[in-house]
């Protein structure tokens, strides 16, 4: 298995999860951005946002339920959180594994860079 986040799943390489269920995966991020940084992944690989589809939709509200009960629990939905969604190499997508940044903690600049 090559992409990393299947492994995380996988159990194969350590993460500090935070959340899990049977179609979604959320753990810190190894290099956060802002004191609260949380990705959320589906456990199905789904390469990238261009691989939604009407056979996957349900997974996607799906996570943002969940990064909505994150943010509560984390204390970052009253003062406001950032949820972002790079998509292949120039959306700054880095690992090829759709995945949800949740961002939240302190003041967050516009435009993000």
């Amino acid at each position: 298995m090559d992409c990393l986040f299947c492994r995380i799943i996988a159990g194969e390489i350590p993460s500090d999860k935070v959340y899990e269920d049977e179609d979604l995966f959320a753990f810190r991020d190894i290099d956060p951005k802002a004191p609260t940084h949380i990705l959320v992944i589906p456990k199905k690989h789904i390469q990238s946002v261009n691989e939604i589809d009407q056979n996957n939709v349900n997974l996607i509200s799906k996570a943002y339920l969940v990064l909505k009960k994150l943010a509560l629990e984390e204390g970052i939905a009253e003062s406001g959180y950032r949820i972002v969604v790079n998509t292949n190499e120039d959306g700054g997508q880095s690992v090829g594994h759709l995945h949800f940044h949740l961002l939240g903690g302190r003041s967050l600049s516009w435009p993000p860079g």
